[in-house]
């Protein structure tokens, strides 16, 4: 077990199984590799669903923005063969599905970054972007991509 697994050991994390584009009839790679670069695409958790200041409380999106941070570590180490590959977080957009006049998005993406940092430490420290938006697919509340930097390809 690497160091990183431990720390999700640790935290009492388990990481959730790999999310398959193809169950969605989805055309793309969950992971998107060139030399030290890592390009996950956008993921969520699927169990929760709904518009964040509307049928959804900032404490859900939270929580949905922590399971999106999830998905994308589960699609990393399925890319790396371990997190402790990962040298640094470098970015990460999040997309929040937000109820008309809701302005929290950045309270709500705290659920990512403040579970990166939990896990990698300063190198789960990054440069983010929180966006509301007025949908996302199948309802979900949040919706995350994310630029690491990994071990080169060997």
């Amino acid at each position: 077990m690497g160091k990183i697994e431990e720390r999700l050991a640790e935290l009492g994390i388990t990481l959730p199984p790999p999310f398959v584009p193809s169950d969605f009839a989805a055309n793309f790679i969950p992971v998107n590799r060139h030399g030290d670069l890592l390009y996950v695409s956008g993921t969520a958790d699927l169990s929760i669903r709904g518009q964040v200041g509307g049928e959804l409380t900032i404490e859900q999106g939270y929580q949905a923005a922590r399971g999106a941070a999830l998905q994308c570590l589960t699609a990393m180490r399925a890319e790396l063969g371990t997190l402790d590959k990962v040298q640094k977080i470098f970015k990460v957009l999040g997309f929040i599905n937000s109820a008309p006049g809701f302005d929290q998005q950045p309270t709500v993406l705290n659920g990512c970054s403040d579970l990166l940092v939990q896990v990698f430490g300063e190198k789960g420290r990054h440069a983010r972007s929180a966006i509301g938006t007025s949908t996302l697919p199948f309802r979900i509340a949040v919706e995350i991509e994310m630029l690491a930097v990994a071990d080169s390809v060997e």
